[in-house]
């Protein structure tokens, strides 16, 4: 997880820091660029979906997950 992160430390959208009490363990922050770069991907991510659960003929993403993770969980 933290490699994928770095991009985004790089990038000044977050700080990690070592958790205090779990060396082993990291603190993740948003920073204000960070945010402002989430207040504006939120409103696109839920159109994205609302527009494929429109496609998959579904008002309820229940079923999707459900689905996804059958698959993903060969199940």
């Amino acid at each position: 997880m933290t490699a994928n992160l770095k991009p985004l430390e790089r990038r000044g959208l977050l700080t990690m820091h070592s958790d205090p009490e779990d060396k082993r363990s990291r603190r993740i922050t948003l920073t204000d660029a960070g945010r402002d770069l989430l207040v504006l991907a939120v409103p696109i991510w839920r159109k994205t979906h609302d527009m494929i659960d429109a496609q998959l003929g579904r008002d309820d993403s229940g079923p999707l997950k459900a689905d996804l993770i059958a698959l993903s969980f060969g199940s």
